[in-house]
């Protein structure tokens, strides 16, 4: 197909406007509207920009679950090898691949499933507001109460109990069982959570300094991009504390003693304190 063809086409292509409003019980009103695209014939970017648009955006609108499953996924698989090639100075034959194996599981099983079961579906039930809330513009968000409310309780239950207790022990349980020498999961259960433990000041600090600032936008944003941003938020943030911090610290002594992580980071390199990590 020629490339002036491809142009003609690309004419036809149409958006929708979605004017909202919305009252102070986040009782919304909306208005659809198509509206043409005007595309310069002769600007492959404009063309390459508007398929990109128009192919991706109904994804992410009308499969969110399935697209933030696949970023999660692929996000913590790239993480993991960027610190060992990066902070832990491997080849690419050094990977250890059994190690990004689990983390890849770990991404698409906890982070990108479980997660989105957690803060997606059960907010959903827990925060009534929540998907009108999602769908309103920016300035109708700032004056609706009952939504910014139920913001402020998702940010703390992400902070005081998602985190500290679920997400926490799942990630030093499964630190065991990639870096530990045990085979027994109530060990790797036990090991880690000893070692959460003694890290758990430092840990909690960089969470909350990480979790509150990018929950407090995600709250704010449409509901099917809230992962999205979760997992992006993450991968930026582990890269950052791999080049800023260096190499990782050794796994266990011979001393059967549990190390500190002063770092917070773990032997995949993904930050402990990061529940967008969770992204």
């Amino acid at each position: 197909m020629s490339l002036p063809h491809v142009a003609r086409r690309s004419l036809s292509v149409s958006s929708r406007r979605v004017l909202c409003t919305a009252d102070r019980s986040c009782n919304v009103t909306c208005l659809d509207q198509r509206l043409p695209v005007p595309l310069a014939a002769s600007s492959s970017t404009s063309i390459l920009l508007s398929l990109i648009r128009d192919k991706l955006a109904p994804i992410v609108t009308c499969r969110p679950f399935l697209m933030q499953l696949a970023a999660s996924t692929v996000k913590t698989t790239a993480a993991d090898i960027l610190i060992q090639t990066v902070a832990e100075k491997k080849s690419f034959e050094e990977i250890d691949w059994r190690r990004t194996s689990i983390f890849t599981g770990f991404g698409f099983v906890y982070l990108g499933g479980f997660q989105w079961w957690l803060l997606i579906n059960k907010y959903k039930q827990w925060f009534p507001s929540m998907k009108r809330f999602s769908a309103l513009p920016f300035k109708e968000k700032l004056r609706c109460k009952e939504g910014l409310i139920d913001g402020m309780k998702m940010v703390l239950f992400d902070i005081t109990v998602h985190s500290p207790m679920i997400y926490f022990p799942t990630y030093y349980s499964l630190k065991e069982f990639v870096g530990g020498h045990k085979w027994n999961p109530a060990d790797w259960i036990k090991d880690g959570l000893a070692k959460y433990s003694a890290n758990a000041s430092e840990d909690l600090t960089a969470m909350v300094l990480v979790t509150v600032p990018s929950d407090c936008i995600q709250v704010m944003m449409p509901l099917q991009t809230r992962m999205l941003f979760r997992h992006f938020v993450s991968f930026f943030w582990t890269a950052y504390v791999s080049f800023s911090r260096g190499a990782l610290e050794d796994d266990e002594e011979e001393d059967g003693k549990a190390p500190t992580c002063s770092s917070g980071l773990h032997p995949s390199g993904i930050l402990a304190g990061q529940t967008v990590a969770n992204t």
